[in-house]
């Protein structure tokens, strides 16, 4: 059985470069979720953000461990931006699926708050997720067909959360 985690944290196209590698992620894929336009697009998405939607094996990898390698490619510590992107489409959010994931997402940022690490605490909203707008083709995979296209992310070797034992 899979599940479902839906994460906002900048520019898509490179959430999904760098999230799609993980062990145990079986497919993403991006678009526009967390806002008020029904239908978004590219062109026209309201309030949305862009966002991810992946798709992992609980077997092999965990909600927590997903969570800890999206705060490390992205700084939540930004309000609505992420490098020279800027405004609510590139704002960091946790759109959790139930209960358990909202508990792990807000259990995750306490700890990113509490290592210090960032170089502030951290803005991310955590809430329910809601509709998921798919990104138009030519956004799906886009680093994989252009790998030097642009991206603001990147895997931060210092922003690695230190492992406790109450966190997986």
């Amino acid at each position: 059985m899979t599940k479902r985690a839906v994460l906002a944290g900048g520019c898509f196209w490179g959430m999904q470069d760098l999230i799609r590698k993980l062990p145990g992620v079986i497919a993403t894929r991006v678009g526009y979720t967390g806002g008020d336009v029904p239908n978004a697009t590219y062109r026209n998405h309201g309030t949305h953000a862009e966002g991810i939607e992946i798709v992992f094996d609980p077997e092999t990898t965990s909600y927590r461990r997903i969570l800890e390698f999206f705060f490390q490619i992205h700084d939540p510590t930004t309000k609505n931006r992420q490098g020279n992107d800027v405004g609510m489409s590139y704002r960091s959010a946790i759109y959790y699926t139930d209960d358990e994931q909202k508990r792990i997402a807000e259990d995750t940022i306490a700890d990113v708050d509490a290592s210090g690490l960032w170089p502030g605490k951290a803005v991310t909203e955590v809430e329910p997720v809601g509709d998921f707008w798919e990104a138009e083709p030519e956004h799906q995979d886009y680093l994989e067909r252009y790998p030097t296209g642009y991206t603001c992310l990147f895997v931060r070797p210092n922003w690695v959360l230190p492992r406790r034992s109450a966190a997986e």
